[in-house]
């Protein structure tokens, strides 16, 4: 098994800019088959959005499992799913399974740009959210970077909306979404099928409509 690599929370990232980030994903771009189009460009197997790819196309230096403090729910709809979007309070309690992508500040700028339905080739101002943790680019979903602490001395960011679990009315991710996230966090090599199944049974959102029996079965036989 892999081991998980522990996110230094204790101290701030240099305000500088820097070159390079680590993306940490927590929802389907767990799975790099699925970042590799936000990168290159292209349509993911089950999504119905093809993406333009990123300045830098290159895939990320490495890719390590990670683990976040705060919850993940599914809310809102996704037109590319046609089910609940993956989103992250990191003020909630609870433990976070993800994965954390070393790429450039240029394919972070990107991926965010998709993501908040923006054309890509603008690079973010990270002073603020490496400053104070947190940044709203937006009063949309993945509008607001957070920046949780630095692993190996290079800043830790993800992306999430402004708001909190407790703010929205929860939705049913679909099984596309699902399969993404199961494969990446497999793929990540730190936790057991079980566990990783379990975690995503109680998530907000996925709680009530699928089984652990369930998620497992979505990536069976890979």
């Amino acid at each position: 098994m892999e081991r998980t690599r522990t996110i230094d929370t204790t101290t701030a990232p240099a305000h500088r800019a820097p070159d390079t980030v680590w993306y940490t994903a927590y929802g389907s771009h767990t799975h790099l088959e699925r970042l590799s189009h936000y990168l290159t460009g292209g349509r993911p197997h089950g999504a119905a959005r093809t993406h333009p790819g990123s300045r830098d196309p290159r895939p990320p230096a490495a890719s390590v499992p990670v683990e976040l403090p705060g919850a993940l729910y599914f809310a809102t709809r996704s037109p590319v799913w046609r089910g609940g979007r993956a989103f992250y309070d990191p003020g909630a309690s609870g433990t976070v399974l993800a994965r954390a992508h070393l790429v450039t500040a240029v394919q972070l700028s990107d991926i965010v740009a998709r993501e908040m339905y923006r054309e890509p080739g603008s690079d973010l101002d990270l002073s603020e959210a490496l400053g104070r943790g947190r940044a709203a680019l937006g009063s949309g979903r993945y509008e607001t970077l957070v920046c949780p602490g630095v692993l190996d001395g290079v800043p830790v960011l993800t992306f999430t909306a402004p708001w909190t679990l407790h703010d929205v009315e929860w939705t049913r991710p679909s099984a596309p979404c699902l399969r993404h996230l199961v494969a990446g966090l497999r793929d990540a090599g730190a936790w057991p099928a079980s566990r990783i199944a379990a975690y995503l049974e109680h998530c907000p959102g996925a709680a009530g409509h699928w089984t652990a029996e369930a998620v497992a079965a979505l990536t069976a036989g890979r």
